[in-house]
């Protein structure tokens, strides 16, 4: 049998690095504290209602096949997955809404209806974000980040200007393009990243070639399909899961991981890979000398927004809402700067909402709706029932009046999940939803490291180290772990 290697955790990156490991011939064991895979893509069910419980997205589709085909397989042999179209639509007012088309040519119409001769700067915007997609994914997040040095390469020092990592999304957008809505349309996926798109570099305009070029899906049935069916994957190829089994303690002698304590027992291991969050491993399963990073580096690390989220069953069908729908119709600006620049809680936020059973009817009963709201705000806020119920109130007042129907009175199943709980469900650092932001001080060798300094068969994957936030760099994260890994064994 091969090296002994147990993962904490069974997120994205987790199953990936497990999976990719057992591939290899290691006796794989994932320890995990929830009941139920996935990490934040873990899903419930109530009342007839099934709900996915965090990412809602599936951008970049040629990361999942290459994830799948790595092992011989593809998305299609455990999920269906469907393009949707349109892949969202943006709300700005009352009768102003922007369906983004799926269709290239629709899109340029699209562009050209908003601001006249923009079609032109957009496949210009669009030709420079795929030149950064395939530099970016292909090279950048598959490195370690060990060290500079691995960007070093002459081809790869020269691309960093081609990729505009030292201009910010803001002025590269807003060179090209003069209305204010396609601006907001372009800023928008870089929301999520972790700072504002004036500080966010333009290389992130990658995004908008995967959203717009590569497309907007759906896997039937939810995105939990794909923790099924990479579940089913790893189990084939010999992974062991101990589910509802969290980690207490990582037992460190002669420098090294020894063996893990649950509330079951002790697992010796001869490599040790944290696939939960980061800082709870390192802070407080590893012993005090063990640690790589002191609190005080921790604290200093910009992390990216965490959630408001409402899980909500409607017993009738609703009118003027697609599968995705976001809500620009307060400032962009201002809500961007009290997420990053000035903490608080969002004093008119924007939102944005999910209504999967558009697309797909399994996930909620015959003639009902399946709703997922999501506000993003600042990490580290204390949250309350007071303050859920007052920014439920205030994105009800406005979804009602935005779509023109009533909506609450036919709500027969309601849940909201926020700062608190993303602590106590997945040990998150300051209740992040999203991990560390990707800021240009905070990218590639300089995040924190996959390996650790201090122990030497211990090893991190996830959003809070390489390659960063997202389901698919979380993928790829477990997949460039699980390499390091077997360099040293």
């Amino acid at each position: 049998m091969g090296k002994k290697v147990t993962v904490i955790g069974a997120g994205f990156a987790g199953l990936s690095a497990a999976t990719h490991l057992a591939s290899k011939g290691c006796e794989v064991t994932v320890l995990e504290k929830n009941t139920i895979p996935g990490g934040r893509a873990r899903k419930f069910e109530a009342n007839g209602f099934m709900f996915d419980m965090g990412p809602s997205w599936y951008w970049m589709p040629d990361v999942f096949e290459q994830y799948f085909g790595h092992f011989g397989k593809q998305p299609s042999d455990y999920y269906n997955l469907v393009r949707l179209d349109p892949s969202y639509s943006v709300v700005f007012g009352k009768d102003d809404v922007m369906h983004v088309p799926a269709k290239m040519g629709e899109l340029e119409q699209m562009f050209e209806r908003y601001e006249p001769g923009s079609s032109k700067n957009l496949r210009k915007f669009l030709k420079e974000a795929a030149y950064k997609y395939e530099v970016g994914m292909n090279e950048f997040v598959q490195k370690p980040g060990h060290s500079i040095l691995e960007f070093a390469d002459l081809r790869v020092v020269k691309s960093m200007f081609r990729l505009q990592m030292f201009t910010s999304m803001s002025a590269h957008v807003k060179k090209l393009f003069k209305n204010e809505q396609l601006i907001q349309l372009l800023e928008f996926p870089v929301l999520f990243l972790g700072a504002t798109p004036e500080k966010t570099p333009a290389l992130y305009s990658l995004m908008n070639y995967a959203d717009m070029s590569l497309g907007t899906w759906y896997p039937m049935g939810g995105m939990h399909e794909i923790i099924k069916g990479m579940m089913s994957l790893a189990m084939e190829k010999g992974v062991n899961f101990r589910m509802g089994e969290p980690v207490k303690e990582i037992v460190v002698e002669g420098g090294r991981a020894s063996k893990l304590i649950t509330a079951d027992g002790a697992y010796s291991s001869d490599v040790v890979i944290g696939a939960a969050d980061y800082h709870h491993v390192e802070q407080h399963l590893l012993p005090e000398h063990a640690r790589t990073y002191s609190p005080s580096y921790w604290n200093k690390r910009t992390m990216a927004p965490s959630s408001l989220l409402f899980y909500l069953g409607v017993n009738k069908k609703l009118k003027n809402l697609h599968h995705h729908n976001l809500f620009f119709d307060r400032d962009f600006s201002k809500h961007a700067v009290e997420i990053y620049e000035d903490p608080r809680w969002p004093s008119d936020p924007l939102f944005y909402v999910c209504m999967p059973s558009y697309t797909d009817s399994s996930v909620a009963p015959e003639g009902q709706e399946n709703v997922f709201i999501l506000i993003p705000t600042a990490p580290g806020l204390e949250d309350n029932e007071a303050v859920r119920e007052q920014y439920f109130s205030i994105v009800m007042d406005r979804l009602e009046d935005l779509t023109g129907q009533e909506i609450r009175k036919h709500i027969t199943y309601k849940r909201s999940f926020a700062h608190s709980d993303f602590v106590k469900a997945y040990n998150a650092f300051k209740g992040n939803a999203y991990g560390l932001a990707n800021t240009l001080l905070q990218t590639a060798f300089l995040k924190p490291k996959l390996k650790s300094k201090k122990v030497k068969n211990l090893f991190y994957t996830g959003q809070l180290t390489t390659p960063g936030p997202g389901v698919p760099p979380s993928l790829i994260s477990g997949k460039v772990v699980a390499e390091e890994v077997m360099k040293m064994i």
